[in-house]
């Protein structure tokens, strides 16, 4: 049982917010999201989760209660794409990362770099105090313009 729960993430167990009990879905659910290269849906989360957890069942319910309760506590970012209504969850790191979103494929690409990274807003807006933006580019990808353009190979 002990090497069994090494698997579910216990190295993290540190960045693990108080108040929240370590349970091994929600290690599960933890450990998708960390190593994530993207932001995934609730869906994907509860594949990817029931999948590490070594043929140990799980509920979708328990992972939308799951991701709730992590995004109560600013564990995670839950960020709806205004195109489709689709809901996607990331871990939240150090920093952020912004999105550019295919439409076509729905492929979600990270932005090396905040476009506003430099911007002061607070004379511009009476005093308001920025402290955190999400920001999604909306378009096609590479590929996606391709094939509308007719160009495929």
């Amino acid at each position: 049982m002990a090497a069994r729960m090494a698997a579910y993430g216990e190295e993290w167990e540190s960045e693990y917010p108080r108040g929240l009990k370590w349970t091994k879905q929600r290690k599960s659910v933890y450990r998708v999201l960390k190593e994530a290269a993207e932001p995934l849906n609730a869906s994907r989360i509860y594949h990817l989760a029931e999948k590490s957890a070594g043929g140990e069942e799980y509920a979708l319910s328990t992972v939308y209660r799951i991701l709730t309760a992590f995004e109560e506590k600013g564990l995670v970012e839950r960020n709806v794409c205004l195109e489709d209504g689709s809901v996607v969850y990331t871990l939240t790191r150090d920093g952020h990362t912004h999105y550019a979103v295919c439409l076509g494929c729905r492929r979600r690409i990270p932005m090396q770099s905040c476009p506003f990274a430099h911007i002061h807003l607070e004379k511009e807006t009476e005093g308001f105090i920025v402290t955190g933006h999400r920001l999604e580019l909306y378009g096609y990808c590479r590929e996606c313009g391709r094939k509308m353009d007719g160009l495929e190979d």
